[in-house]
Order: structure tokens, then C-alpha cells, then sequence
């Protein structure tokens, strides 16, 4: 590396730790050293002559930022990543809060990160602009930028990685509930944190979704917010319930809201009465579909979720992509991605899970 190179790479991570202020919590890490440094910062400035048939490269370490640690959804989604980036030849790690809307946690993360001189983040954003500044500096110092799961604004990374398409995954929510309340009746929505972006997007395509004169005996009365946290979802679908006697249905885009409606409604004279539908993983809904609480919900695999964030920050690093539209990269054992607009690329259709197959599935 050049003096110049070397000065302005100093400079840089000097101007990150300045920025971390005190409270920075983060897991240790190996910090690379000058030569693999200059790897990166060339890899990024090669972005845009992205080359498909490029040589993956290994021995990168690329770090997993999800919404909430030790949350089941994310350690599924999190050990796909680790499991790919093993056999791609890199180095996996996870950091992260406890808590689902610590976004402040989430900046002090990305920027004790970009200060260990990682390859590649994936991160889960809680909100879409609060990540922005610390993200933009990774990749100003040659970090790949991947969300998953939850987006940030499109210029504050590379690549999203969608887990379906987000007008699916909305609109296929609605006609869920529609179908299991006979098209008519009031509803609610059980939501994350009110600034999650995926949340939001897909509660816009319900709300559209709606319009549709099929829907127009069916009224949405509330939409709630759980903020990712079992025991105030529980609190939320108990108080949904007093305070819309009449309610017909939920739904809970949520793997953690759902859940913790299930489970209180379960319990409650509600149960077989109000439906329930929305995201939720097979493990954590399995009890509830086969005791009739809940009819039907749906979901991707969140293990593929993880591994193709991993293959795309792996991707993007080898100079395969750089998160133009219309780039193609192969994911393994998955196939063959492509890139759409605003550099999004989906994982998928999501799976209807039912008392039919829910067995068949293990996550």
C-alpha cells in the first residue's frame, strides 16, 4: 500500500473511532491488516465493472447486524449465513442488540465494525435512515453493504436482499385473512416497531390491497405495534381484543408478534373465534396450527434468507456484482440471482404453511 493509500485508510479509521463515542458495545474481532485493506478498497473501486465470471474470493469475514440477537427468526437466518460463508471459504461472526428498536446499538455496531476493517456487513436495519452516516462511512472504506430482511434507504448500501417480493408478501397477507374470515368482518394488524421499514412497506400493500371492492365487507379497525417483544405482543392482542369486541381477524407480519398472539388466543374464548394469520416460522407455529388456533400463515426460509445475504456480500466483494440492476450472480446450490431495481434482488415466493405440510418443514 502506497504512503498516500496508507494515510487516507489511517485517516478514515481514525475518524470512525471519533465517531463512536463512549457506549459503543461490540464483540471483539481481528482487526485485517494494511495488504487485505487495500484488497477491499480496490474491490470497491472496481464497483461498477462488476465481472460475473470473477473468482469468488475466500478468507474474507463477513459480520451478520440483525434486527435482535438471540431472536429465533434471525438465529435461523443468521447460522444460513454462517453455513454458506464456511463454504465459501470466509469468516462468519454476528454482533448485535438485545432489543429490536436500539438503533443507536445498531450505529455504534456498524461503526465498530467498519473500524475492524470487516469485509462485508449484512445487516437487518431497524429503521431505514438511522444506519445511514455509519453504513455510508463503511463503504467509503471498502465494506460491502447488504441488508437483509429489513432495508435502509437504497444509497446507504449495495444490496437488499428481499425475502419476496414485498407487494407479495403484502398482498398475499390480506388475501390470507380475507379467505379464513369469509371476506368480511373487522381485522387489525399486529405489527414490529413502528419505524421498521419491512413492516411498513408490506402494511402499505395490505392497506392497497384492501381498496379492492372483494374487500369492501372487510375493515381494518387498528394496526398495533408489538415492537419485536413477546410480552408486549401478548399485551397488544389482549388489548386489540377489549377493544375491538367484534374483531374477526389479525394478522401479524411478525414472526414474534405472531406468535405471541397465538399463544393468547390459545389460551383465551377467542380461540377458533378471531383467525390469526401473517409470518411466522413452522417451529414456533406448529402447536398452534395442529390445535386449531390457527388456520393458515406463511413464510420464506429464513436459513436461505441468511445465505443468500452472505453470497451476496461475498459476491459483491469478488467484483461479480456491485448492486447495478440487471447484474446476475450465482448464490451455490440456490441458482442464479438477478438484480432489479434500486438494487434489490428477491429471495422468492413465500410458502403457505398449513395442518397439509406444516411437518415437512423444520425451522
Amino acid at each position: 500500500m502506497s504512503v498516500t493509500a496508507r494515510t487516507r485508510r489511517l485517516t478514515a479509521a481514525l475518524a470512525v473511532t471519533t465517531a463512536l463515542v463512549v457506549g459503543a458495545t461490540a464483540c471483539g474481532g481481528t482487526t485485517k491488516d494494511d495488504a487485505n485493506a487495500a484488497d477491499k478498497s480496490a474491490a470497491k473501486s472496481a464497483a461498477g465493472k462488476a465481472d460475473p465470471n470473477a473468482a469468488t474470493k475466500k478468507g474474507l469475514t463477513v459480520a451478520f447486524l440483525p434486527k435482535q440477537v438471540n431472536n429465533p427468526y434471525f438465529t435461523t437466518s443468521d447460522n444460513g449465513g454462517k453455513k454458506a460463508l464456511q463454504e465459501l471459504g470466509s469468516t462468519y461472526k454476528e454482533v448485535g442488540t438485545s432489543s429490536g428498536t436500539d438503533t443507536s446499538g445498531q450505529v455504534s455496531y456498524v461503526n465498530t465494525l467498519t473500524q475492524q476493517q470487516v469485509d462485508g456487513i449484512a445487516v437487518s436495519a431497524q429503521d431505514p435512515g438511522a444506519l445511514c452516516t455509519a453504513l455510508k462511512q463503511a463503504m467509503k472504506n471498502g465494506v460491502s453493504v447488504v441488508t437483509y430482511d429489513s432495508d435502509t434507504k437504497a444509497d446507504c448500501r449495495n444490496v437488499f436482499v428481499s425475502q419476496a417480493s414485498a407487494e407479495d408478501l403484502g398482498r398475499t397477507q390480506v388475501q390470507q385473512i380475507a379467505q379464513q374470515i369469509g371476506n368480511k368482518g373487522e381485522i387489525a394488524i399486529l405489527s414490529a416497531a413502528q419505524t421498521a421499514t419491512n413492516q411498513n412497506t408490506w402494511i402499505d400493500y395490505m392497506k392497497d390491497e384492501l381498496k379492492k371492492p372483494e374487500y369492501k365487507d372487510i375493515k381494518l379497525v387498528k394496526t398495533a405495534y408489538g415492537d419485536d417483544d413477546a410480552q408486549k405482543s401478548f399485551q397488544q392482542t389482549q388489548g386489540l381484543l377489549q377493544e375491538h369486541p367484534k374483531l374477526k381477524g389479525i394478522i401479524s407480519p411478525t414472526t414474534v408478534g405472531i406468535k405471541a398472539a397465538a399463544q393468547y388466543l390459545a389460551g383465551s374464548k377467542y380461540k377458533g373465534k378471531v383467525k390469526l394469520t401473517g409470518l411466522g416460522t413452522p417451529n414456533d407455529m406448529r402447536a398452534y396450527v395442529k390445535n386449531g388456533t390457527v388456520d393458515a400463515f406463511e413464510l420464506w426460509d429464513p436459513a436461505k434468507l441468511g445465505a443468500l445475504a452472505a453470497h451476496t456480500a461475498v459476491a459483491l466483494q469478488s467484483g461479480q456484482i456491485s448492486g447495478k440492476e440487471g447484474e446476475t450472480y450465482k448464490a451455490g446450490d440456490m441458482g442464479e440471482f438477478t438484480i432489479g431495481k434500486d438494487g434489490v434482488v428477491s429471495l422468492g415466493k413465500p410458502t403457505v404453511f398449513d395442518k397439509k405440510n406444516i411437518d415437512q418443514f423444520k425451522f
